[in-house]
C-alpha cells in the first residue's frame, strides 16, 4: 500500500490563506487540516475530506495527492 501527502499546504500558500482559513472554506476541521498539512505520508484520508478541499481549492481531487511511497 502507497502513502499519499496532501498539498495543502502548497496550495493554500498559492492562494495565500492560512490553514484556519482553509478549514473554514472547506467546512472541516482545523485539527483535520493540520492533521493533512503536516503529515510526511498517509496510508488513508478522508474521501469526504478531500472532495471538500479540491472544491475549496478548485482543483481536481487528483491535484491534491502527491504519491510519496509505493
Amino acid at each position: 500500500m502507497g502513502l499519499v501527502r496532501l498539498r495543502i499546504r502548497d496550495l493554500a500558500d498559492e492562494k495565500g490563506w492560512t490553514l484556519k482559513e482553509v478549514a473554514a472554506r472547506a467546512g472541516i476541521p482545523y485539527s483535520t487540516v493540520t492533521t493533512y498539512a503536516r503529515s510526511a505520508g498517509m496510508a488513508t484520508v478522508d474521501v469526504t475530506a478531500l472532495q471538500k478541499l479540491a472544491r475549496t481549492f478548485d482543483v481536481l481531487m487528483e491535484d491534491l495527492i502527491e504519491t510519496v511511497q509505493e
